[in-house]
């Protein structure tokens, strides 16, 4: 188990985001590129894709993107769920934003690494067997709901690594 594992924090999820920190998540028109994930992550967010639910956070399936079995949106603004995503930077070694103890939040058996975005949050899903990212505009914040509405879908499609 790695540092960063091991580092999981149990406080509410509130005081998670307030303690948060990071940079813009949204391209210009306030969507994320659809990810071009490897063939094992990719057979993983098919899997996923099947999975999702229709609501999240009582915000019904949209389609402010691209139709893609790597992505799903909900609301709008749009909550937005991308699979196959790169490893986040500040869990890439090397990387000028390096911390491999960075704030995770586990919400029913999933964790989530969480960066403050300058409108909202991005969480990414860490101990994966593939990367899933959610952004979450500040809109709904600090409000969490969607990272437990979709725990039981990562959970049965994306295999932990642990």
């Amino acid at each position: 188990m790695s540092a960063f594992s091991r580092r999981i924090l149990c406080l509410p999820a509130a005081a998670l985001l307030t303690a948060a920190a990071g940079c813009s998540f949204s391209d210009s028109d306030g969507t994320r590129p659809v990810p071009t994930p490897a063939a094992a992550a990719a057979g993983m967010c098919r899997t996923l894709q099947g999975h999702l639910p229709g609501t999240v956070d009582g915000l019904d399936r949209s389609s402010t993107g691209p139709d893609s079995d790597f992505a799903a949106d909900w609301g709008d603004p749009a909550v937005q769920l991308r699979c196959g995503v790169a490893r986040p930077t500040v869990l890439t070694p090397g990387s000028e934003h390096y911390n491999p103890t960075a704030d995770a939040v586990d919400v029913n058996g999933v964790t989530w690494l969480l960066e403050k975005q300058d409108d909202g949050y991005r969480f990414t899903t860490t101990g994966r067997k593939a990367f899933v990212e959610l952004t979450v505009p500040g809109k709904y914040a600090p409000e969490v709901n969607a990272l437990t509405d979709l725990a039981g879908a990562v959970k049965k499609s994306v295999p932990s690594e642990l």
